[in-house]
């Protein structure tokens, strides 16, 4: 998720004087990947570009940012020669101002105002589409300070604290039916620090700075946060201690009944941040357990307090040993299949999060505050839990890494790997792409970072104009079940035609069924594609990234000799098809 991720793990490091410094001394790392973001705003930005670039290359990109003339949005937008387009961001961040919308949203005709703005802001959407692909992240408004109505504002349709909620709610409900724009909650932010201590009137009427300047940090993050997990940098899993993290008190001191768990005094705590991790594992973040304890005092609450909120089934794996915290991690990331930079490690006791910082600097380690009190505060604040998708099988991913854990459980009981891949009576299904699989395709795109060969992130416009290219293209997901449960989606692959050749534009599979056969499934079945369409040559790509590593020979296996690209870091892997060997398995294919 990041290259420094312990940086951004307390609101200290959104310290507005210490970011300013850090971006005085500032260079630009060319090994980072690199992300162009377009600034639109009705306010001046040049005071958070550079804290732009700070916090972006703590997330790992080198990050280039175009500054459109201060309310210069109408014009940019519309002329095809603009700077906008001429930059060609990746990203473009439109900030709208209550303070400047205020005059559209007069009372004379309610609700003709918040309506018409609503339609400006999404017309402003439609003009950058229709002349260039990107993303766009558009900013809520925040709420007025003057309430002409008084409590009553939030009923009366003339007021401008209506116009303004209803505007926020239009635009949200907009950006839900598009994949390409994401909502910065900017009034979120300021009703989290609060509205009066966010604005700065003085600043605002002398230069126009949108919010007081200890809190450009937080808006800086907040599109740098959208931007990253845009891109698939993502939490994927919790790992949790237990005593006094979870619960208060100590299981194996103080038993069952004498840790603090319930609606009274601090046990509140604990269930509420019970209930915060449920919401997660719902939403589809894996929990995990990561405790110095004994595995049966650990379990028991899980198993028998009435005020537990997490059950056992709510957890993937389950570490409760004498080991240290450093060691579980690794058997837990081995277990899960995923990088330590999509997990998040809870603990309250300082020595250890101090260990896990020192030995596996990749694992985002919050700094708990000592009071449980403030956990749920502490975590919310730091906006750990970024998406910009959702999808049904995001809902069920908890459940498949728990049963993945039950799978690598029954391994041990076979003499060989191979009599247990032919226990668990595998099937796979390969399916053309269609329009109800285009949104989970888009999002395994974004999130696939290790077993991704050339890691292209491909929206669902992108993946929906592969499918409608039936003569030039061949996009395929792969679907794999077994007799534990299915594990859905798990592989997205896309051939594009040149006359003899096919060339593989997209090979990216989830890391959770690694060494499952599903590699030689998927080859056997794009070779027997190219052979029935007289394809004679196939040429697989492999472009490195920070993450892609483990997949850099990935071709050599089934016979492709490399073939670098001049003047590039890519390498070609080429094979005929006539000298290709059909590959064993023991996946049975399945009927789309």
């Amino acid at each position: 998720m990041s290259t420094q991720p312990n940086q951004q793990m307390s609101m200290d490091a959104l310290d507005y004087a210490t970011l300013r410094r850090r971006a005085q001394t500032f260079t630009a790392d060319e090994r980072l990947k690199p992300v162009r973001l377009a600034l639109l705003a009705d306010c001046a930005t040049q005071h958070i570009v550079p804290l732009l670039r700070v916090l972006a290359a703590d997330r790992g990109f080198n990050l280039s940012v175009y500054e459109a003339p201060y309310e210069g949005i109408g014009a940019e937008v519309s002329d095809p020669e603009s700077g906008l387009y001429k930059f060609a961001p990746d990203f473009v961040s439109i900030l709208n101002m209550t303070e400047k919308a205020k005059r559209r949203l007069g009372p004379d005709q309610p609700e003709r105002g918040w309506s018409n703005e609503a339609s400006r802001i999404v017309s402003i959407w439609d003009a950058i589409a229709n002349k260039h692909a990107c993303k766009i992240i558009q900013s809520t408004m925040v709420m007025p300070a003057e309430r002409e109505f008084g409590n009553y504002e939030s009923l009366m349709t003339g007021s401008l604290g209506y116009a303004v909620s209803s505007v926020n709610r239009h635009v949200a409900e907009a950006a839900r039916e598009r994949k390409d724009v994401f909502v910065n909650d900017v009034e979120y932010l300021a009703g989290e620090v609060g509205r009066m201590r966010w604005r700065d009137e003085k600043l605002w009427l002398m230069a126009k700075i949108p919010c007081a300047l200890d809190y450009l940090p937080r808006l800086a993050k907040n599109i740098v946060d959208i931007i990253a997990a845009s891109m698939g940098s993502i939490v994927k899993c919790v790992v949790l201690d237990l005593d006094n993290t979870l619960w208060g008190g100590v299981i194996g001191d103080d038993g069952l009944d004498g840790i603090a768990l319930g609606d009274l005094g601090e046990g509140q705590a604990y269930c509420d941040l019970q209930h915060h991790l449920l919401n997660l594992k719902k939403r589809g973040i894996i929990l995990a357990v990561n405790s110095k304890n004994e595995h049966a005092n650990a379990i028991l609450p899980f198993r028998e307090h009435p005020d537990m909120v997490l059950k056992e089934d709510d957890i993937a794996v389950f570490r409760a040993n004498w080991n240290d915290k450093a060691s579980n991690l690794h058997a837990i990331r081995d277990t899960l299949n995923i990088g330590f930079d999509s997990m998040v490690f809870l603990d309250d006791n300082p020595f250890e999060r101090n260990l896990v910082r020192g030995l596996i600097p990749q694992v985002i380690v919050p700094e708990l505050p000592e009071d449980p009190g403030k956990y749920l505060a502490t975590i919310a604040e730091l906006n750990l839990f970024e998406t910009t998708t959702h999808s049904r099988e995001d809902a069920e991913r908890a459940d498949l890494y728990r049963q993945e854990a039950k799978r690598q459980e029954m391994q041990s009981a076979f003499g060989s790997y191979e009599e247990y891949l032919r226990s668990l009576e595998m099937t796979g299904t390969i399916s053309r792409f269609t329009p109800f699989n285009l949104p989970r395709i888009a999002q395994l795109i974004q999130r696939s970072n290790q077993f991704n060969l050339t890691t292209r992130r491909y929206g669902e416009s992108e993946c929906a104009a592969l499918m409608e290219d039936e003569a030039n293209c061949y996009p395929f997901t792969v679907t794999l079940a077994d007799n534990v449960g299915s594990h859905g989606l798990i592989s997205v692959i896309a051939l594009k035609f040149e006359g003899e050749v096919a060339r593989v534009d997209l090979y990216l599979m989830s890391c959770r069924v690694l060494r499952r056969g599903v590699e030689d499934f998927a080859m056997n079945h794009i070779v027997e594609v190219c052979s029935s369409r007289g394809i004679r040559t196939i040429v697989g790509e492999y472009i490195p990234s920070s993450k892609n590593a483990m997949v850099e020979r990935f071709y050599e296996q089934f016979g492709f000799t490399p073939r670098p690209v001049p003047d590039t870091n890519t390498t070609e892997w080429v094979i005929d098809v006539a000298d290709y060997t059909k590959r064993p398995h023991f996946i049975t294919a399945a009927q789309a």
